[in-house]
């Protein structure tokens, strides 16, 4: 994988207590939609899936996240709470476009009011983990899979590094002195990486 091309390829911004990532994929906005709203896909690239799948209904993603589906407009915008661990709730929204060969991919998640976790982590602390989600959705749309073994790849560690690099820029970017960017983003890849 060429890690710096991956990388690139998102464009992210950091708001008030937000984090937004884009990408665009060669694939029709349906074909996205389907990969990120359909049980049986989101089960082969991202994770297994359980719940009433409908708008009011409840989500619980195998060993994470769940919440509730606040708004879904196919093939163009999925809302949903977020709900982790003891912080407190907060708010994904997915939005597609469908652009010049192909779809702008566009994920914002806000609210994100847990303070302590913010001042401690920055935005890479979910930044991160959506710059695998967004990567993992680009493999998929493409026809593959990540190898056996590739959370424990050199591979993988260099991405995370490289997407921790990328969210520490954006944050600085945003208004963060340097040295608060750069002491948030070292905690987040020592969190990220405790074996290494």
């Amino acid at each position: 994988m060429d890690i710096a091309a991956q990388i690139g390829a998102v464009k992210r911004q950091v708001g008030d207590r937000s984090v937004v990532l884009r990408r665009g994929y060669v694939a029709e906005p349906e074909d996205v939609w389907g990969a990120c709203t359909e049980r049986e896909r989101l089960n082969s690239w991202f994770l297994p899936v359980s719940g009433d799948l409908t708008v009011g209904g409840r989500y619980q993603l195998e060993d994470n996240a769940h919440g509730e589906i606040l708004r879904c407009q196919a093939p163009r915008l999925l809302q949903v709470t977020w709900e982790f661990g003891q912080a407190p709730p907060s708010t994904v929204e997915v939005r597609l476009k469908a652009v010049k060969g192909g779809t702008m991919f566009e994920l914002e998640h806000s609210g994100l009011d847990d303070e302590q976790q913010w001042d401690q982590f920055g935005p890479g602390a979910v930044g991160i983990g959506w710059d695998l989600v967004v990567l993992g959705l680009g493999v998929h749309l493409a026809g593959f899979k990540h190898p056996e073994g590739w959370e424990s790849s050199d591979e993988y560690y260099k991405y995370l590094a490289a997407s921790n690099e990328a969210w520490r820029a954006a944050y600085e970017a945003a208004g963060a002195q340097p040295n608060v960017a750069a002491a948030a983003a070292e905690r987040t890849l020592a969190a990220y990486t405790p074996s290494r």
